[in-house]
């Protein structure tokens, strides 16, 4: 095993084969990320989402993407000429991953790019000397998935930090602030239908409870490109708070709960879950100045 990853694998508890894919994959994920830095991805790009802030803010729950935002607005954008820069990096930590563009079936200003490995395989690189792949499928496939919005809404603010593991990198991403923006507008705006996506309502707390401010500017950006406010309107913070508590009252959190449970290890803190709940904290939010 490379000394780098296992230097890495140190600060997991693991304690079944679950715990071992998800740090697997965690680690898998910065891996990645160091090689999209080296191949200079961070020069037009930012990273932004759920794994952004496990990474760089302390997050405590599994996020399974890794998302980017252009810096600018580029419809041209094209993930390949990054990939052979990012495998090479990928596979000299003994990675044996395929990169691929996923294809455009219509338009969208998302693009997705995958890398996939088979899952038996990488377990047995990351837990040699433990008996966990006989309970793991020849066929299964671990997959990091990757997008970039090319379209991004203006007034973003971005920040640079740095990683020593799995080596020394640099990464550009949106700082705490417009990454909040960012989860405001998914609660707001993402289309759950059948199923609700919890960890919106987790990351939610997770910005309250550390305190963050939210660039109202770039969330104002962010719910006229949705069309989910006209481009009159002023969004104010008190109206983004009642959009909020509208919001809020049309949850299930029975489902919103069932769909965060198996990324966070105390469910305890889901029991206070309700409207009320959500409504009250929603008075602490406030802004960048």
């Amino acid at each position: 095993m490379n000394i780098m990853v296992e230097q890495m694998l140190k600060k997991y508890q693991v304690e079944n084969l679950y715990d071992r894919k998800n740090a697997m994959k965690e680690i898998m994920q910065e891996i990645v990320l160091c090689g999209f830095s080296r191949a200079g991805f961070f020069k037009e790009a930012a990273f932004y989402g759920g794994t952004a802030l496990r990474i760089f803010y302390g997050l405590d729950r599994f996020s399974e993407d890794l998302d980017f935002s252009l810096m600018a607005v580029n419809p041209e954008f094209d993930f390949a000429p990054y990939f052979p820069t990012l495998e090479k990096e990928v596979r000299s930590f003994g990675l044996n991953v395929t990169i691929q563009e996923k294809k455009k079936t219509k338009e969208s200003n998302i693009r997705s790019a995958f890398l996939k490995g088979n899952t038996k395989e990488h377990l047995l690189l990351f837990y040699p000397n433990m008996q966990v792949s006989g309970e793991t499928a020849n066929s299964e496939i671990v997959k990091i998935k990757c997008e970039v919005d090319i379209n991004p809404p203006k007034y973003a603010t971005f920040e640079h930090k740095y990683r020593l593991l799995p080596a020394p990198y640099e990464v550009n991403l949106y700082d705490t602030s417009s990454l909040f923006a960012g989860k405001v507008h998914a609660v707001l705006c993402r289309a759950w239908q059948s199923r609700i996506k919890g960890r919106d309502l987790y990351d939610y707390v997770f910005y309250l409870t550390k305190g963050a401010s939210v660039n109202r500017r770039h969330l104002r950006e962010r719910l006229i490109q949705s069309g989910y406010i006209t481009q009159d309107a002023e969004c104010t913070l008190d109206e983004i708070k009642a959009m909020l508590s509208e919001r809020f009252d049309s949850i299930d959190y029975a489902q919103a709960k069932s769909d965060v449970e198996p990324f966070i290890r105390d469910t305890t803190s889901l029991n206070v879950w309700c409207a009320d709940f959500f409504k009250q904290i929603t008075e602490k939010l406030t802004e960048t100045t």
